[in-house]
């Protein structure tokens, strides 16, 4: 049970930046065993879409006076799936209702089956520094399983049709633990990715979300219930493998090349403030956590015309029916520090004693003694003289560490 009667709760501020996440809900398929708030065969609502996140975009610039923006991010759905000058129109009002710093990482996630010369170009002409592609695997009857649209080759051809149009910031997504998937298929997707010297990769194991169609084929046996054991092998072998090709570890998914770790995804973990636009997105301003509406028709009702901009609250403003936000939670002190050291925990470095004071009051020993006393002795941690961390045990054993940092909503 962590001690909180020293906190001093003071949310960081968004006036001295932000990233800014941008939710682009459309995919031309949806994979069997994605859970996020995306849709096949709704293009017809594109149109909508587009004129209602840029009239989101306007409304906040206003309600935030226009505040530095230090990272973008497009994700989705499949923002590569949107036409290039829908996207060259949204990055415009975006620079016109932020301070865009001149330095700003700008990513956009990206389906290797979108990737032609002409739209990489135009992604790179508008802005876009950094792109993030969904590979998943170097293997087609996986990519075949997981309901994906391109090949193993055609992946490794769009990412070098990418670098040969000028984008020196490349990540690519993998996914290991599939059914029927061998430690060998394994080794020969991670061959597959080295071979391509992107510049970023991230590792993800195969979660089977409640209410998917893989779900579904899992339960009635069509697919094995994943591997946990082998799963963990392959992610050690991703460990050795990448650490011998260059790559360093900064997070418990994530390796980069020196300096080329996500800026974007580093404020999620060190819990710094984003905004989140489109429908259902997520955000993280002065002490409150919101989120949109999830039903893009619902979302283009609501925002797709002119609105009034109007309160001293921005995020009060902004909600239903007046703008897209439907759900607030205000952070309390329990909650803003079991979310920094859920978060902070995930990344190689750890949670810094310095940056947990700054911003709690405390120290982070004398809050969580007996819990950084009992992740200890089991080995699930290590400290230094500037941050606690998790030991190499401990990253396959994440969630057992997390917990350990929750407390009680009457600890608030």
């Amino acid at each position: 049970m962590p001690n909180l009667v020293h906190i001093e709760h003071a949310p960081p501020s968004y006036v001295s930046g932000i990233g800014l996440y941008l939710h682009v809900p459309f995919c031309q398929t949806k994979c069997p065993y994605c859970d996020f708030n995306t849709y096949s065969g709704i293009e017809d609502q594109i149109t909508g879409y587009v004129r209602s996140v840029q009239n989101e975009l306007k409304g906040w610039g206003i309600l935030l006076s226009h505040p530095p923006v230090r990272t973008i991010f497009l994700g989705g759905g499949t923002p590569s799936y949107l036409p290039t000058n829908d996207l060259e129109n949204i990055h415009k009002t975006i620079q016109s209702s932020f301070k865009v710093v001149e330095s700003a990482e700008i990513t956009m996630e990206c389906n290797p089956g979108d990737v032609t010369s002409d739209k990489a170009a135009s992604w790179l002409a508008s802005g876009v520094n950094r792109i993030s592609m969904g590979v998943q695997s170097f293997d087609d009857g996986l990519l075949s399983l997981l309901g994906r649209r391109h090949t193993a080759l055609e992946a490794k051809q769009a990412f070098r049709t990418l670098r040969a149009a000028g984008f020196l910031n490349q990540s690519i997504d993998l996914i290991y633990g599939l059914p029927y998937q061998s430690a060998e298929q394994w080794s020969d997707t991670l061959d597959g990715a080295i071979e391509l010297k992107p510049d970023h990769i991230s590792l993800y194991s195969l979660q089977i979300e409640k209410g998917t169609p893989l779900a579904v084929d899992v339960a009635v046996g069509k697919y094995p219930v994943p591997d946990d054991d082998l799963a963990a092998d392959m992610y050690e072998e991703a460990q050795s493998r990448l650490a011998e090709n260059g790559f360093q570890q900064y997070e418990i998914s994530n390796w980069a090349k020196p300096g080329m770790e996500s800026q974007h995804n580093l404020i999620y973990w060190l819990n710094e403030p984003y905004l989140g636009v489109g429908p259902g997105a997520h955000s993280w301003l002065s002490g409150q956590r919101f989120a949109n509406l999830k039903s893009p028709r619902r979302y283009v009702t609501v925002v797709g015309n002119d609105y009034k901009i109007a309160g001293l609250d921005p995020v009060a403003a902004m909600q239903t029916p007046a703008g897209p936000v439907e759900q607030i939670d205000i952070t309390t002190p329990a909650i803003d520090i079991a979310e920094t050291m859920m978060m902070g925990m995930r990344l190689n470095k750890g949670v810094s004693y310095e940056r947990f004071e700054q911003r709690f009051g405390v120290g982070l020993d004398i809050v969580f003694p007996k819990e950084v006393e009992r992740l200890l002795r089991l080995g699930l941690v290590e400290i230094t003289d500037n941050a606690l961390m998790l030991s190499e045990r401990g990253r396959l054993l994440g969630n057992e560490v997390f917990a350990e940092f929750i407390g009680d909503e009457d600890d608030s």
